[in-house]
């Protein structure tokens, strides 16, 4: 029961109405680095995952607790793989950055 696009997405209508600026950014595929902060269970993840299919992006996600170095390298080596053979912007999310 996820929501499958921003009209979906409940709160966050601050930034998010149609008109404010971030909802305007993200239509015009114009992403920047964002922090989603909250507590368990609010949409973090499925608001990242709406951002990359309303930017047309490649969505990688990786937890700060289970990833390292090597599995840093390979989300890279996949997002360039993304730029070069389709054109795609990559949007990495990493969860559990606080630990």
């Amino acid at each position: 029961m996820r929501p499958r696009n921003l009209d979906e997405y409940l709160g966050q209508e601050h930034i998010l109405a149609r008109g404010k600026p971030l909802r305007e950014a993200l239509q015009q595929g114009a992403i920047h680095s964002m922090i989603f902060w909250g507590p368990p269970g609010v949409g973090k993840t499925t608001l990242a995952r709406l951002v990359a299919g309303v930017c047309d992006a490649h969505f990688e996600t990786l937890s700060a607790v289970l990833s390292g170095v090597k599995d840093i390298r390979a989300a890279v080596a996949r997002a360039r793989d993304e730029q070069m053979t389709r054109q795609r912007k990559t949007i990495l999310f990493v969860d559990e950055v606080h630990r």
